[in-house]
């Protein structure tokens, strides 16, 4: 930091880094693809978004086919700020 005719000028540390943390939208889209391909179904229900601990956790419900009838599956998706999984819980509801 120095000033400069009267104006404040600040200069960036070497050792301060930035956070890259993925977006909402981001997350959601990774969350509704990684349940579509663990799971093998089309239709994805996200219910809910929350960042918590630095990490977004997307909860939501899918359906699918147990012994020939229709059941909803919830499912909780926790995404880092890369934008990988890095847990998944699912119930039957």
């Amino acid at each position: 930091m120095f000033v400069h005719n009267s104006y404040l000028i600040l200069k960036p540390s070497c050792t301060s880094q930035v956070k890259f943390m993925v977006q909402r939208d981001d997350a959601q889209y990774i969350a509704v693809n990684f349940v579509k391909e663990k799971k093998d179904v089309t239709d994805v229900t996200v219910v809910i978004t929350e960042q918590k601990d630095g990490f977004w956790i997307v909860k939501g419900t899918c359906p699918i086919d147990l012994c020939g009838h229709p059941w909803r599956e919830s499912f909780e998706v926790k995404v880092d700020r890369k934008g990988k999984v890095t847990a998944s819980n699912f119930k039957l509801m």
